[in-house]
């Protein structure tokens, strides 16, 4: 059965109405190698500086990381690391969950509203296994 729902232009928010916001996958880091854990360091992920800006990442912006080595899966905020250098290190507690030479995925998200929806296109950043950009 489908129910058509009536935009009530009165209702500022819900399904149908025109303020009505979508959060969706903004930018990625795909096959991103871990290079350092350190546990003994405050929680964090350090991301090369290159990699941030070529994912639209900014310093202390929450990101969600999945180890596709292990299946976990947490969110954290990003410090910049050195440009050029493939740093991915996880820090403080998340090192306990993720380790050296582990493979992920960092994702960032952003709330869109339903016109930019239509235009919209996620940014993907595939590395290669020393942490450099092969595809964009």
């Amino acid at each position: 059965m489908v129910v058509n729902l009536p935009v009530d232009m009165r209702v500022p928010f819900g399904i149908g109405s025109r303020a009505m916001r979508r959060r969706l996958l903004k930018s990625k880091i795909h096959g991103a190698t871990v290079t350092d854990a350190s546990v003994e360091y405050e929680g964090s992920i350090t991301i090369d500086r290159d990699l941030m800006e070529a994912a639209d990442f900014v310093e202390y912006e929450k990101v969600h990381v999945w180890d596709i080595t292990n299946g976990q899966r947490l969110m954290t905020y990003v410090i910049e690391g050195e440009g050029g250098s493939g740093v991915i290190a996880m820090n403080g507690a998340a090192a306990r969950l993720i380790g050296k030479g582990d493979k992920l995925i960092i994702g960032t998200y952003a709330d869109y509203d339903e016109k930019e929806v239509s235009s919209f296109t996620v940014r993907k950043i595939f590395l290669d296994a020393n942490n450099q950009i092969k595809k964009v």
